[in-house]
């Protein structure tokens, strides 16, 4: 079995390479960071004796995709599992004082991103006449919330994405699956804060947030699931969070 999982340097996506490698699959993994990506193989195949291929892309640019897909060769074709893992939030500001590189970036990898993997990975799945694509949304895609007008949007959209899949797809015998995961502690506060720790930091101040292997473990589950089940559609939150803003936290 192989796997190919977006956005695999950090946080869901890390975890996510680990504990499918743990179970014995091979994987093909994705990202920018080139030397995250080497150091990861390192450590998987070392750790858990499975082949691990990477590319180096940025999934905004879908001509790097296509040449990075397209070099795949022998089984690495035969592509069982997609996850759509790549994704992220840039500011948190109402529409009105948006700033449209922010914008930019977000549609581009959220959406455009996705589209670019999945159109190609769909078709290699529909010569197998099988396959599994797990796309990974969020609260947002379900919900909105003051100031994440556009990232909100971005999820919703990834949220439609996945069932409008599973009805083209349904035919070639490849299940869709969405997962929508409420507050996970990872790299995505940071980046949303143009790299400020200490006001990423507040996010998770007084509550205990999912932990990307929470995430990760939903995931390989879904995977799992015998031939004639799919999971169509999961939210997953902290026990302390009920919607996207409605938390409990300790006073400090």
């Amino acid at each position: 079995m192989i796997v190919f999982i977006t956005g695999a340097t950090s946080g869901i996506g890390k975890s996510t390479t680990e504990i499918f490698a743990k179970n014995g699959y091979d994987l093909i993994i994705t990202g920018r960071r080139e030397e995250r990506l080497q150091a990861l193989k390192t450590q998987l195949e070392k750790k858990f004796s499975v082949k691990v291929t990477t590319l180096n892309f940025d999934i905004r640019k879908q001509k790097e995709v296509e040449v990075a897909i397209a070099s795949l060769s022998g089984e690495n074709q035969n592509i069982d599992i997609l996850v759509n893992n790549a994704g992220l939030a840039a500011g948190l500001s109402s529409l009105q004082d948006g700033n449209v590189d922010h914008w930019e970036r977000m549609i581009d990898t959220n959406v455009k991103g996705l589209l670019y993997v999945s159109r190609i990975i769909s078709n290699k799945m529909i010569l197998n006449k099988k396959g599994h694509i797990i796309n990974i949304g969020s609260i947002a895609g379900k919900e909105v919330y003051a100031n994440g007008n556009v990232y909100c949007a971005t999820k919703h959209a990834v949220d439609a994405l996945t069932k409008g899949m599973r009805i083209d797809l349904l035919p070639h015998n490849i299940k869709v699956t969405g997962i929508h995961p409420g507050m996970v502690e990872t790299e995505f506060s940071i980046v949303r804060f143009d790299g400020d720790e200490e006001r990423a930091k507040k996010v998770y101040n007084g509550m205990q947030p999912l932990k990307p292997e929470d995430v990760a473990e939903t995931i390989y589950w879904v995977a799992c699931r015998p031939s004639h089940v799919n999971i169509n559609d999961l939210i997953i939150m902290p026990s302390v969070q009920a919607t996207a803003t409605n938390v409990i936290r300790k006073s400090e």
